[in-house]
């Protein structure tokens, strides 16, 4: 059975297709389409209605190729930005009129949920945290024995704060400072999670994707999957605007976050805090998330 997803983000709507055969789920194809940026698009809390018609253009696109290979089995489901809006619920129906196309919100707490069972599903970790920091909000899962023990979906993410504090590609170190008193002002919010403390996180998303990029380019000993906490500050350090690129950092930064140098350095805002706040001894990034996790939950075990 071939099954496809596309996932509307608050930064990139991603579009995963799958092999499934009992158990066994393998990616075939992933095609993702970053011009979109919802988040961008948010004005008192509403979504305007430019991001409507980037997002219907960037589905009807997908759409055409889900066609061409004769793909019918399809789940579409949004995630921060569009869920948070105002006008969600308008939106959401402008899309199907237009389109066709059911798209199915998925709850802050849903969302942590499949994360955890994405990526978790063959992590030999009997206990950590599970982090998943999105363009508009960030999941936090806290896991023991394998189970959920607590979780949490905070109205905070990369694009959120990229778009609030700073209008240049890399925010300066001021701007850094003021995305992290406003992050750590939402995250300290969060209750429940009092006493958490010594834990790895797993993180997931594309702040850990291009930070395990960016650290295995800079620290000897890095390999693209572990983030040492120590390396965090001196990556936001290093890249901020105020000090002067140099050749090497400038390719480095086009190699490995292309798509994401506007919301790599907001994002790391957001890991920082956490991993001081957890004094988390390691950062691990998986590749897995809410897109397998509703395979594995929504789809096998029909």
């Amino acid at each position: 059975m071939i099954h496809a997803i596309i996932d509307i983000g608050s930064n990139t709507v991603r579009m995963a297709v799958y092999q499934l055969s009992g158990a066994s789920v393998e990616q075939v194809m992933k095609k993702k389409d970053t011009t979109v940026g919802l988040a961008s698009f948010i004005r008192d809390n509403v979504l305007e209605q430019r991001g409507i018609e980037r997002l219907i253009y960037a589905l009807q696109d997908f759409r055409k190729l889900l066609a061409a290979l004769r793909i019918s089995s399809v789940t579409i489901f949004t995630t921060g930005a569009l869920r948070n809006a105002a006008n969600s619920r308008e939106a959401i129906g402008e899309i199907k009129e237009r389109t066709g196309l059911d798209v199915y919100v998925i709850r802050g707490e849903e969302e942590a949920e499949l994360d955890f069972i994405g990526a978790t599903h063959d992590l030999a970790a009997e206990a950590g945290l599970l982090v998943d920091i999105g363009g508009a909000s960030t999941e936090i899962v806290h896991y023991e024995a394998q189970q959920i023990v607590r979780k949490v979906s905070l109205p905070v993410g990369s694009l959120y704060l990229h778009t609030k504090f700073t209008k240049d590609v890399l925010p300066s170190g001021t701007e850094l400072l003021a995305m992290r008193e406003d992050a750590e002002s939402i995250i300290a919010a969060a209750g429940g999670f009092d006493g958490v403390c010594g834990l790895p996180i797993c993180g997931i998303g594309g702040t850990f994707k291009g930070t395990a990029a960016l650290c295995a380019a800079l620290f000897e000993g890095a390999d693209g999957h572990t983030i040492e906490p120590a390396w965090i500050g001196e990556v936001l350090g290093r890249f901020a605007r105020d000090r002067e690129l140099s050749e090497e950092e400038a390719i480095l930064l086009m190699r490995t976050v292309p798509d994401r140098m506007h919301t790599i350095l907001p994002g790391l805002v957001i890991a920082d805090i956490l991993a001081r706040r957890f004094a988390a001894p390691t950062i691990a990034y998986s590749d897995s998330g809410v897109r397998e996790g509703y395979i594995y939950d929504r789809i096998l075990k029909r």
